[in-house]
């Protein structure tokens, strides 16, 4: 019965987790490429910023998020917030 549990659990976290990811990029199609990359503010992020940190956060959190607690050593959570990378693609590569 556990492992019945476990392997329903992971199937549909996956699932879940791919469709919000399907959502985001659909979201993102709708922007230009100047939407994407704009500040709106002087000291605000861009949504390709936003993106890129989201992207970081969510690698870091579910990595081992079974045996390993928060925040990973490997990620720098800082370098998210500098320029982002120069095209939608890449941005969207992963």
């Amino acid at each position: 019965m556990a492992f019945e549990f476990t392997t329903s659990f992971h199937k549909e976290s996956l699932e879940a987790f791919r469709a919000y990811k399907r959502y985001a990029e659909r979201a993102i199609e709708q922007l230009s490429d100047d939407d994407l990359f704009r500040v709106a503010s002087p000291g605000g992020n861009s949504i390709a910023i936003i993106v890129k940190h989201m992207t970081g956060n969510m690698r870091s959190r579910f990595t081992n998020f079974l045996t390993e607690d928060g925040e990973k050593p490997w990620r720098n959570r800082d370098t998210e917030f500098e320029a982002p990378l120069s095209t939608r693609e890449a941005l969207l590569q992963d």
